[in-house]
């Protein structure tokens, strides 16, 4: 049996290479460079179009922890990361240039793959395939496969609000509420009085952004403005949008606040808070700054920065089983961003586990599945579990991880390293099953 892998990026690439190191004969297709992507400039695989960086190196963090994981299972990504390094401080940078070669070398050269440079502007006709074009699919592929899920299910930008650690608020000023409702509520609010209310309205409008790349240039529009884009259209404009405080009473006050920030949980344990209609293209720096700067947010720990951007992707736990085959087409995987999941790192781990699971298709046998207390496990629980209704693309972070065994208040750095420690011992079950020949 070949396998058809359509998409040569991060994603694509390692799943193509996981397929073919386990017997499988794979047609990898790429449409570069008969046609590029408005975001791509080089003909060359698994090319790095925003960043050179693949984020934090240490265990302290959850992509490092992914990142150890990945290079355990024998990644294609992680090798080239690792052989192409540039000094980066704490966080593995590359020399994009030779990164994108060596995956180029890899996969032109492993006789079980065939990479074909055409585009593919339907979906593939095969047995087994795997789908990772990425966030910028093309359009008649993009069309193909709303046609095959449903308009309200694939999505096109990407606006999204930081997420913050619950138990990184400072609940003494925080307060649990709905609107129009008596008791506690669903919602933690951060009440602004009229000052707070006009300096965080000052330090987004002068705060610096991400600059625009050139096919996001058009990108918005009223159901995805960035805070600060609103912000700048008059000082009350966020208390009518997103900040505003009707049906809110503080429990401190008796009274309604002049504003407020509210935060929603993001995940069924309540580890993780959404800053609801906060999304932004402030700079990192600029956001921890703006928002630690609110009233009840002082010590604020992020889980994942806002954005606003384009990009393609599906409603993964509507649409997606846990193997990451499409429920209405067996047979047919998703890898990478198109899967619900952001960051380089995060894509590529997506085309691992699509790849092994593919393969393991391709051979009559059962997909393993990575323990939920691994890196790898966590993403496919968010995928899976995460709401429908609001779902949103999401980085890799120790929120998505099943709390400790045994409770007990720990500070974060000690938390986040038997995470880490508890997820390595985890993993090498998986890796038994899937390092095995088949």
């Amino acid at each position: 049996m070949r396998v058809v892998v359509v998409g040569a990026g991060l994603a694509g690439a390692e799943a193509a290479w996981q397929l073919a190191e386990r017997g499988v004969d794979v047609a990898l297709f790429e449409m570069r460079p008969a046609r590029f992507s408005p975001a791509h400039t080089s003909a060359e695989l698994a090319e790095l179009v925003c960043s050179n960086s693949l984020r934090g190196a240490s265990l302290a963090n959850a992509v490092g922890l992914l990142k150890e994981e990945m290079r355990r299972l024998g990644s294609l990504v992680l090798r080239a990361a690792d052989a192409t390094a540039v000094p980066a401080g704490r966080a593995l940078a590359v020399d994009r240039t030779l990164f994108s070669r060596f995956v180029t070398e890899a996969i032109e050269t492993h006789p079980r793959i065939e990479l074909r440079r055409e585009e593919l502007v339907t979906l593939p006709d095969a047995e087994v395939a795997i789908l990772a074009t990425g966030p910028l699919t093309s359009e008649p592929l993009a069309a193909a496969l709303r046609a095959l899920v449903g308009e309200d299910s694939l999505y096109f930008y990407d606006a999204i609000s930081p997420i913050v650690y619950a138990d990184s608020i400072d609940g003494s000023v925080a307060f649990r509420a709905s609107r129009w409702e008596d008791g506690e509520g669903d919602y933690w609010n951060l009440p602004l009085d009229a000052a707070a209310y006009a300096a965080f309205v000052e330090a987004l409008q002068t705060a610096e952004s991400v600059p625009l790349h050139a096919f996001e240039a058009a990108l918005y529009f009223e159901g995805c403005l960035p805070l600060e884009e609103m912000a700048r259209r008059g000082p009350e404009t966020l208390r009518y949008g997103p900040l505003k405080p009707v049906g809110l009473v503080d429990p401190k006050t008796g009274r309604r606040p002049h504003a407020v920030v509210q935060l929603r949980h993001e995940d069924k344990r309540g580890t993780l808070l959404n800053l609801v209609g906060c999304q932004t293209k402030l700079r990192k720096g600029e956001q921890e700054r703006v928002f630690r700067a609110l009233p009840g947010l002082g010590d604020a720990v992020f889980a994942r920065h806002g954005s606003v951007h384009r990009n393609t992707y599906l409603n993964a736990p509507r649409l997606l089983a846990p193997s990451l085959e499409l429920r209405a087409w067996p047979g047919l995987y998703l890898a990478g961003q198109i899967a619900g999941v952001e960051g380089y790192v995060e894509s590529a781990a997506l085309g691992f586990v699509a790849g092994v699971n593919a393969a393991f298709a391709a051979h009559g046998k059962p997909p393993p599945r990575p323990d939920e207390r691994t890196a790898h496990g966590a993403l496919l629980a968010h995928l899976g579990g995460a709401r429908a209704r609001d779902f949103q693309p999401m980085n890799v972070n120790y929120g998505l991880f099943p709390p400790l065994e045994g409770g007990g208040r720990l500070k974060r750095a000690e938390k986040n390293q038997r995470l880490a420690e508890r997820a390595l011992a985890a993993l090498e079950p998986y890796r038994a099953v899937v390092g095995a020949a088949l």
